[in-house]
């Protein structure tokens, strides 16, 4: 009988992967009744470090991939955007308003303030954010620079104070990105999200409120509207992304080109680390990418969330982050490697009865692995795992691209062909 899959969880949780592992018939690791190696899947919220990635055996796979900070760190997305930006134009990079990293950005923002300063007409507001916090902690909107104190690191960016609003509430999407490698880079994006409201009415004449600006659950839970059934919105503060795409239809409102630009801003912002990302296949991550939609239905990026929240605060988040998980583990295809632990396991056993015949034994490496976890060879990764639908690669030409050293300029080509093929069928 083959052995069944075990998991760690680091500082045991979250919960509900642990629920939707037990329940899929997996074990959880025993320090006292297992071997030290005997797992397949250890996840954590937090990094691993360097020595754990050359520990990974064949059958062992890690919930994060080595130094992916570029992009989920506020400090260093700035910079990586402005990088891109500068090298490949900012009309294609204009998803995220312009960063100023203070203090070392502060006479650059200041010459910015005082340009878009208005003598008269609509007045221009900021958001300040402190680059290594989360959950909305630090986080303040203001219209005069007197009000800008800060007694840390911080990214100031122009407020974008046109957002969509639903009955006159504030919302943002969260959608989880699923960078299955990023040697070849593989991206799936799943179509099960959350959309984040604030729990008060939108209202610029009060930027302190933050119940109002502000949508990040750990906020507005504690608000004094949280449980109040707001008009069309509901009680809490969330929906799944199922019954956003519901409201959008009943609005009459063509969602396709929407989708089609946060795809693009998911994929381009994944460009901007993936070639400096060591490879690791026996790694798999969850991103959470934050958007907000504009009066005019443009998404931005907000940021990248690195561990994104998955505590079960409400129904939408049961639905959502169950599914999710499990839809996850599908795509980790472990069906392929849990007879490479069993084997082990068993040889290992052997070796200590028969020291002798153990010597020429071969030890694996996570290079080895590349063979066992890849996906139809040289072929397209699976279109559909659950939830979960590729994006990158989206055709053969960024299937070449990404194989080997990625070419970002041919995928920068491709996703410009893309869009103006879709824009031309979208308009006729």
């Amino acid at each position: 009988m083959a052995a069944s899959l075990v998991f760690k969880l680091h500082d045991r949780g979250p919960e509900v992967v642990r629920e939707v592992l037990l329940e899929r018939g997996w074990e959880e690791y025993d320090e006292g009744q297992q071997e030290e190696e005997d797992w397949n899947l250890y996840w954590r919220g937090s990094t691993f470090c360097n020595s754990e990635y050359l520990k990974l055996l064949p059958w062992q796979r890690l919930n994060h991939h080595p130094k992916t900070a570029g992009i989920t760190r506020k400090d260093f997305l700035a910079r990586n955007l402005r990088r891109m930006r500068a090298s490949l134009g900012s009309a294609l990079y204009d998803f995220s308003p312009t960063a100023f990293i203070l203090p070392n950005d502060y006479t650059r923002f200041l010459a910015e303030y005082n340009k878009l300063r208005p003598t008269r007409g609509s007045p221009v507001y900021w958001i300040c954010k402190p680059v290594d916090l989360s959950r909305g902690r630090g986080i303040f909107i203001f219209e005069d620079i007197r009000d800008l104190v800060y007694d840390c690191s911080v990214i100031v960016q122009r407020y974008i104070s046109n957002p969509l609003l639903i009955s006159g509430y504030k919302f943002d999407l969260r959608i989880y990105v699923c960078v299955k490698s990023f040697h070849p880079l593989t991206v799936y994006i799943h179509q099960e999200g959350l959309v984040r409201f604030a729990t008060e009415k939108y209202n610029l004449s009060s930027l302190h409120n933050l119940y109002s600006h502000l949508t990040n659950t750990s906020i507005n839970k504690s608000g004094p509207y949280y449980k109040t059934k707001k008009e069309r919105v509901g009680q809490g503060c969330k929906w799944t992304m199922s019954k956003f795409r519901h409201f959008l239809y009943s609005q009459d409102i063509d969602e396709l080109q929407l989708w089609q630009r946060i795809n693009n801003i998911v994929t381009l912002t994944l460009l901007t680390i993936a070639p400096t990302v060591p490879s690791c296949p026996n790694c798999v991550e969850l991103f959470g990418f934050d958007i907000l939609i504009d009066g005019k239905f443009k998404p931005w990026l907000l940021e990248v969330n690195y561990s994104p929240a998955l505590t079960l605060d409400c129904q939408a988040d049961i639905t959502v982050k169950k599914g999710l998980i499990s839809d996850l583990i599908d795509l980790m295809n472990y069906s392929s490697t849990d007879s490479l632990r069993e084997r082990a396991y068993h040889k290992q056993r052997y070796n200590v009865k028969n020291p002798n015949l153990g010597k020429r034994q071969v030890k694996f490496t996570p290079h080895k692995l590349k063979h066992s976890l890849s996906a139809n060879g040289q072929g397209f990764p699976p279109l559909r795992v659950g939830d979960f639908i590729r994006t990158f690669p989206f055709n053969t030409a960024t299937l070449k691209a990404s194989q080997h050293k990625l070419d970002v300029k041919t995928v920068i080509q491709e996703l410009q062909k893309k869009h103006f093929i879709f824009l031309n069928e979208y308009l006729t």
